[in-house]
Formats: C-alpha cells, sequence, structure tokens
C-alpha cells in the first residue's frame, strides 16, 4: 500500500545533524572530558589547596589512579619501600594487612559457617602472606602510553642535553607566563589572537628552535594550520590517524603534559564559571600541545615512529585495567596504613563524652577548624575550664570579598568553590578613627587619598626598581641609603612586618580602621538573617559567653612566594582577619540583634563578640576592635589576654620540637624570640609546618574529642545534630567544609606521592611567574602547582603521612544517607573511596564505617573495618 509521507516527519529528519555535525559534536564531548579531568590551580597570592584528581572523583581511585599511570606516569601511592619501612618500624603490622584484605572482600568475610567460612578465611590468609612478600618488592616503573614526542626523544635529540619533551614544554610555558602575565611585564603580548593564534604567530618568528625541515616550511605549515582551536585539534587527530577509542584518552594525555597551565587554565574557567560566564583558555593550551604533536609528528624522520603507535591508543582502556590489576597490592597496603593509623583514633572517639559541670563559660572561643587550631584550643581549654572552644570554618559564614579603603583591590575571603555575594570595605567612623584624623586634619575622604597615592608612588618605585635600564644601577644609584635597607632585611628581626594595606597611613589611623558589611546598616532584616544562618551552623544559638572570641588565623613568613598557603584556606588564601572583624561588628550591632531575636536567637545585651588572628607561626593571638568592648568588659577582656598568652606558651612548647627548638620548650621568652624571628627570616624555608601530615576530620560537639590529644592532626568542626532537624547544616558540612578538608588531605597526599607533577619542586630555585601566577623552578619547564619539597620533608625524613582523610560524623545514621542520596559528588568521595566516612552513634559511641555494603561496625580491634555482622540500615 503506497501512503504519502507526512510533511512534518520530513521536516524533523531535515534538522537531524548531519555525520559532520554529529562528529564535531563527539569531539566536543572528548575535549570536554579531557579538559574537565584537569583540576584547577589558584593564583599565589589566593593559594589554596586544591585536590589535583579532581576532575577524576567520579571514578574509584585505585581505578583514576590506573588511568592516570597509563596515561601520565603518575603514582597515587607511595613506592613499596615507603611501606616496608612502615613494617619495619612497626607502624604497619599483619593485623592491618588482613583488616585492609577483609575489607575488600566484603561482608563475606564475616558470614557464612563450616567449609565456607574456612575457605574465606584461608583464602584471606593467602593474600596477607603475598602482601607481605609484595613488601620486599620495589615498584615496577610506569610505562605510560607514549606521545609523539617520547617517540622523537627515541631518537636524535634536538640539541645535546636537551630532549623534545622538554623543549616543547619550556616553548609552550614561555608563551603561557607572557600571554597570562599582567602583574609583572613591562610589555605586555599582544592578546587579541587569543592564546592559540598569539602562539601560532611566535612560534613563526622564533629563530632558536631546531627543524629537521627548512624554517621556511615550519612558517608555512603554521600559516596552513586551522585558524581556531576546535578545528586544530581535529585535523590533528585525523592528520595522525588517531582510532576513535584512543581519541579522548590520547587528548587527556597531551593536556596532561603541561599540567601546570593546564592547571591556570582550568583556573581561570573555574573562576568565569562561578561568574556565570566561560573561558575556552584550557581548549587553546590543549590545540597548542597537539599541534606540537602534529608538526613533530610530520617533521619526524620516516620510519622513526612505529606503523602502530597510533593504534596503541585505542587500547587504552585495557592498559589501565590490566595497571589497576598490577596496583591491586599497592591499594592494599595503603588501606592497611590507613588503618593502622586511625586505630587509635577510633578508640579514643568511641569513649562515652565525660560528664561536664554545668557552668556557663566565661569565654566562647571559635576557631577555625584548620588543623593548626586543634593544639592551640587544647592549649587554651587546658589553661581555664571557663574557656569553651568551638571549631567552624575560617571565613565564617561570609560570602564576601574585601576592598581596603582608597585601593581598587578586590580579593575574595572565601573558600574557592564558592563566590563572594557581598563586597566589604573600611569604615571611617568610629571614635578611634576620628581622634585621629582630627589630629591629622583630614577628612575620612583624605585618608582614602593618603592611602591611594601611597600605593600608587609604592608600584611606581616597584616598576623603576625592577626596570631593565636600572637593573644593574639600582643600589648604586641610591647608594648607602639603600644598603641599609639590604642590610636590615638580610638579618631576622622579631617585629611583625608592616602590611602593604597600611601603606601611607599613620599607625594609628590604619588599626583605627574597620572592615564593615554596609548590609548592617543599610538593611538591618537582612543582616539579622545573614547572622541567623551563621550562628545557627555554627550551633552558637544560646546560652552566650559573656565574650564570644572569633578568632580567625593567618600565617607570618618573609620572602616566601607560597605565604598564602600557609593562610587560611577557607578565606581563599587569606587571613581570616577581615573575616572575624566583619562577623563581630555585625553581631555586636544593636539594630541586628532586635530583628535577630524575632527570628529565634536573643543575644544577651551584655555578650560582646571580639575578633582575633591567629598567627599560626608564633601562636600569638592578636585582638582587633577593643576600644569597642564595653567597659564592663574589660576586666575580662584582660583577663582572656592573659589565658590567651599562656595558652600560645603552651603552643609553642608543643611545636618546638617540630621546629628543630626543642631545646627551648621550657624556655618561654626564649622560644617565644626564635619562632620571631624565624618568621621574619627571608632565608627560613620552614616557617612552620602548616597542614602537614593531616589525617582526619571529626564533626561532633567538642565534648566527643576534647579528651584527646590530636597531634595537630585532625579538622574539628563543632556540630550538634539536636540542633539541626532540617539537616541543613550537616548538608553544609558534608558539601563545603568535607570538600574543602578533602582537597587539603589530597593536595599534600599528591604533593607527597608524586611532587614532580603535582607538587612545587625545590622552594630555594622558585622563580615567581608573572607576579603572582605561580613559580617556575629554575627559569623554565612547566608551571609548578602544589607545595614545594620543604613544606612536605624537614631534610632528613617527610613530615607528611600520605594518607586519605578519614572523616568522623555524630550523626544519626539516616541523616548522614540522606545528605549523601541528595548530592552526587559527597556520593563520589565516599562510595568512590577518595576518603573513608564514619559515624559516631550520639547515643552509644559506637562507631560505624561506610562501605560498598552500607554502614559496618568499627571498633579499635579491627579499626574500623569488617566487623563481624553488618549493621541493620536506618
Amino acid at each position: 500500500m503506497n501512503a504519502a509521507v507526512p510533511s512534518q516527519p520530513l521536516q524533523t529528519l531535515q534538522t537531524l545533524p548531519t555525520l559532520p555535525t554529529l562528529q564535531s559534536l563527539h569531539l566536543a564531548e572528548q575535549i570536554a572530558t579531557a579538559a574537565a579531568r584537569v583540576a584547577p590551580t589558584w593564583p599565589l597570592d589566593e593559594f589554596i589547596a586544591v585536590n589535583p584528581y579532581w576532575g577524576w572523583v567520579d571514578r574509584p581511585m585505585a581505578e583514576a589512579a590506573a588511568a592516570l599511570g597509563t596515561l601520565a606516569g603518575t603514582r597515587l601511592t607511595m613506592p613499596r619501600a615507603w611501606f616496608q619501612a612502615q613494617w619495619t618500624a612497626g607502624r604497619l603490622q599483619r593485623r592491618h594487612l588482613h583488616a585492609a584484605v577483609a575489607a575488600e572482600q566484603g561482608p563475606v568475610a564475616g558470614h557464612g559457617t563450616g567449609d565456607t567460612q574456612v575457605q574465606v578465611q584461608v583464602a584471606i590468609a593467602a593474600q596477607v602472606t603475598a602482601l607481605e612478600a609484595a613488601l620486599q618488592v620495589p615498584s615496577a616503573p610506569l610505562a605510560r602510553l607514549p606521545l609523539v614526542t617520547d617517540w622523537r626523544d627515541r631518537g636524535e635529540p634536538p640539541r645535546p642535553g636537551l630532549n623534545w619533551a622538554g623543549l616543547v614544554t619550556h616553548q609552550v610555558s614561555q608563551h603561557c607566563a607572557a600571554f597570562f602575565d599582567r602583574h609583572q611585564a613591562s610589555w605586555a603580548m599582544d592578546r587579541a589572537p587569543g592564546l592559540y593564534g598569539s602562539w601560532r604567530q611566535q612560534l613563526a618568528a622564533d629563530h632558536g628552535l631546531p627543524w629537521r625541515q627548512s624554517r621556511a616550511a615550519l612558517r608555512a605549515r603554521l600559516a596552513a594550520l586551522p585558524a581556531t582551536p576546535q578545528a586544530l585539534i581535529a585535523a590533528a587527530l585525523d592528520g595522525m590517524a588517531l582510532p576513535e577509542a584512543g581519541r579522548e584518552p590520547y587528548l587527556s594525555a597531551v593536556l596532561m603534559a603541561i599540567g601546570g597551565w593546564g592547571a591556570w587554565c582550568a583556573y581561570e574557567r573555574w573562576q568565569a564559571r562561578l561568574a556565570g560566564r566561560d573561558d575556552d583558555q584550557i581548549v587553546h593550551l590543549l590545540a597548542i600541545r597537539l599541534a606540537w604533536e602534529w608538526l613533530l609528528f610530520e617533521d619526524a624522520q620516516p620510519g622513526s615512529l612505529p606503523p602502530g603507535w597510533a593504534a596503541g591508543w585505542g587500547r587504552a582502556q585495557a592498559a589501565a585495567d590490566a595497571l589497576q590489576q598490577a596496583q591491586r597490592s599497592d591499594w592494599l597496603l595503603q588501606s592497611a596504613v590507613e588503618i593502622a593509623d586511625r586505630e587509635p583514633m577510633i578508640r579514643g572517639l568511641s569513649q562515652p563524652p565525660a560528664a561536664t559541670e554545668a557552668v556557663p563559660p566565661a569565654v566562647q572561643a571559635l576557631f577555625c577548624i584548620d588543623v593548626r587550631s586543634e593544639v592551640f584550643r587544647r592549649a587554651l581549654e587546658s589553661v581555664s575550664p571557663a574557656v569553651h572552644s568551638r571549631g567552624f570554618a575560617g571565613f565564617f559564614g561570609l560570602f564576601i570579598a574585601y576592598s581596603p579603603l582608597g585601593s581598587a583591590l578586590v580579593r575574595p575571603q572565601l573558600p574557592g568553590l564558592l563566590a563572594p555575594a557581598h563586597q566589604v570595605s573600611e569604615s571611617g567612623e568610629g571614635t578611634a578613627l576620628g581622634q585621629v584624623l582630627a589630629a591629622q586634619r583630614w577628612s575620612p575622604q583624605q585618608l582614602a587619598t593618603q592611602r591611594r597615592d601611597a600605593l600608587q608612588w609604592r608600584q611606581r618605585w616597584s616598576e623603576f626598581r625592577g626596570a631593565p635600564a636600572s637593573a644593574f644601577s639600582f643600589v648604586e644609584s641610591l647608594g648607602l641609603l639603600y644598603g641599609a635597607k639590604l642590610l636590615a632585611d638580610s638579618l631576622p628581626a622579631t617585629a611583625a612586618p608592616a602590611r602593604w594595606e597600611d601603606t601611607g597611613l599613620p599607625a594609628q589611623a590604619a588599626a583605627a580602621l574597620r572592615p564593615r558589611l554596609a548590609l548592617t546598616a543599610d538593611d538591618p532584616a537582612a543582616a539579622a538573617a545573614m547572622a541567623h544562618g551563621i550562628l545557627t551552623a555554627m550551633g552558637l544559638v544560646r546560652d552566650f559567653a559573656p565574650l564570644v572570641l572569633l578568632a580567625g588565623h593567618g600565617s607570618r613568613s618573609a620572602n616566601n612566594p607560597h605565604a598564602a598557603g600557609l593562610d587560611c584556606g577557607a578565606c581563599g588564601g587569606q587571613t581570616g582577619e577581615v573575616n572575624a572583624r566583619v562577623l563581630a561588628d555585625l553581631l555586636n550591632a544593636p539594630a541586628v540583634r532586635g530583628p535577630l531575636r524575632a527570628l529565634g536567637i536573643d543575644i544577651p545585651a551584655a555578650t560582646h563578640f571580639v575578633p582575633a588572628l591567629h598567627n599560626t607561626t608564633t601562636d600569638e593571638v592578636l585582638l582587633f576592635d577593643t576600644d569597642a568592648v564595653p567597659a564592663a568588659r574589660r576586666p575580662a577582656l584582660d583577663q582572656l589576654r592573659r589565658w590567651l598568652d599562656a595558652a600560645g606558651q603552651r603552643a609553642r612548647a608543643e611545636r618546638a620540637g617540630s621546629l628543630g627548638l626543642g631545646a627551648l620548650a621550657a624556655h618561654p621568652e626564649a622560644l617565644q624570640q626564635a619562632v620571631l624571628a624565624r618568621a621574619n627570616d627571608w632565608a627560613q624555608v620552614r616557617p612552620e609546618w602548616g597542614l602537614v601530615d593531616n589525617a582526619a576530620f571529626i564533626v561532633a560537639p567538642r565534648a566527643r574529642s576534647r579528651h584527646l590529644d590530636l597531634a595537630g592532626r585532625s579538622f574539628l568542626h563543632d556540630y550538634d545534630h539536636r540542633l539541626d532537624p532540617s539537616l541543613s547544616v550537616l548538608s553544609l558540612i558534608m558539601t563545603a567544609p568535607m570538600v574543602v578538608t578533602h582537597w587539603i588531605n589530597l593536595q599534600y597526599h599528591a604533593s607527597t606521592v608524586d611532587n614532580q607533577r603535582y607538587g612545587s619542586g625545590n622552594k630555594l630555585l622558585h622563580n615567581v611567574v608573572g607576579g603572582r601566577l605561580g613559580v617556575f623552578e629554575g627559569n623554565g619547564g612547566d608551571l609548578r602547582i602544589g607545595l614545594p619539597m620543604q613544606s612536605l620533608h624537614d631534610g632528613h625524613t617527610l613530615r607528611h603521612t600520605p594518607l586519605r582523610l578519614s572523616v568522623f560524623i555524630e550523626a544519626p545514621r539516616a541523616a548522614i544517607d540522606s545528605v549523601m542520596a541528595g548530592h552526587e559528588v559527597v556520593r563520589h568521595l565516599v562510595g568512590n573511596r577518595w576518603l573513608h566516612l564514619f559515624r559516631i552513634d550520639p547515643q552509644t559511641s559506637a562507631i560505624e564505617q561506610h562501605g560498598p555494603a552500607g554502614w559496618v561496625a568499627a571498633d579499635a580491634s579491627n579499626a574500623g573495618i569488617a566487623a563481624e555482622e553488618p549493621a541493620l540500615a536506618g
């Protein structure tokens, strides 16, 4: 039967993509996947910890490790020799190996009767014996799939002592450094053609590159390359005959070959997307590095590349699967070391909290969850039981950026995962500031002008100092005046260095300026709603002490490009001073407390919030805005100062040994002077240890851990599930602070297990790139990301133990399950074993671990793995 074909389906068919369009869509997906595998890196002045494997968390960690090993030649675990050292030292024992193997077996290891159970136990024992034998076998070198540059390096080098991979990296890296520079170079590159277009122009003009064919041929080939990055990528893959199954792995491997600049481009995209825009610089970078592959492919001697090299990339997944199987013992050893490390913590946390007297605290002290705060909090609590400390993310829940008065700078003061919603500047109000302005005969506007002019003069001075014409004559031009400064800079000092924000201001004026949220005065009801959310998340909603200390934290070091990495990661790599002062001002405002009371939180009129900054290098605590403290609270403020000073002495004494100052531990004044000198010594490569050796994140009331010495290795976040019936606070903790602590943990982990790719090498060789972009190790190579070796190693031994984060949450099982069910990222982190999740039962103190089969009981005897019976769900 013939029938007319309806016209609508014909129109639909006509609008279907053609074959080339489908191919381009598929290529776009492959490019997007390769780009998404690269985690961002933040600039030096906002340096925060990042999990460099972030783009792989949708896969099990062992599977991602095998893919990364195949594509980039990197490991995610330590070499066998390190595990063998743990075994020899007695930190790793057979029972830990047994627990790791039993955990991999799952519930079957603890179930069954008779012959079945005997067979399971025999199999486990055999695997444990095999692991003991594996400890004696050195790690085999990883053989990643070769790129064209690798094949070319097996032949004639471009120059004596230089290989093709190094030459390509250097050329691309130098171009990126010039292209992205905004702060250092006096002459800017023309960025109009984009990163890829400007690279084509630069390479055509480069006379220093060796080429088998003539330079004229190279220029002609560059001119003939496709004009857009996407077109170049498509043409290069076709030109090298990469099989379809190998294209996405090949693109990923090519981008990882220039991974430092890939991370910077990922940062540019991250920031753009936070602002609702997009950025494709990472695609340009991929095109540049792939173009090099294509050019070297075409320039190769006939027969120098194996005929089947491209087809080999079609078997990338099979190679990764084989590597994952080969690395099974390494991951079992990794699990065993983690089990051994958390034994004492499980034992301590499973003890019922000690009963405490219902005595109202004299001070409630809120500190950042940072592991360094644990040492100081423990010291402060030991000085006086009248001090109750709490842990909360150091940005104090404020989604702000900060712009100092008279400055064009706007810097974020919140985690890199988030975007600021408010901008904070400094107020020209206040009694203390009024007195200063009167003495100077200035208006508030003149104060801003004074700072702006001083900063501009400082910038011009810096440009003159760094200009090529004065590079060799600067000191001679200034004579003895600058010689004295050089001598002063070369000597250790004990005075605090001046803040750049205070440039051009009298000390009294700088001290009196106060960062303030405009919302506090402009819309008290909205400010009260913000305060309500913050206090609820803190769990501080009643029983306020007369003084509430809000202690942000920062560090102090000299001549240290990575100084921001020692400041507060929750504050975007800045100190927590601004956040603490803004929140204290918000919570002290009478106009805010009224509507806040209507929302259910009644802060007594006698309660005053005091902002402070904990210096983690010196363990000193500086109090701010104390002129606003009511007269009735002055005696309590003086007592708080004495407690803080005493706590600082104890904390410094505890840390003295790790800094090589153990002999001064019993001499408080000498020790304080020594740590101050260390902080200001421009030659000191280890002013403090930062977050080294972090291992756990504890989300529970302080009573749960107050009796434990956690040795500065645990993040502590207060949480009381009884105050969180909607689970909004738990959701916030598991999707923000838990992710941030995981990032910190994995950055230290990656910088330790593979510093060449994910760390920044030797501090002594660092050269800052673009004023703030990052560092080169030496005068070139890829942009270095992550931590320098001096932040991980004391010259004799590693100070960081590379362990996945163990997260302990005191909450009902159903509450945690509900949060995981609603958040894919949390499910990835837990289910794919990027971290270990434990639950502390609020009633019984029993501890369970979340595993593939759900929750299983944990105790100190088996270190939290493979209990005899699975816990009931619900």
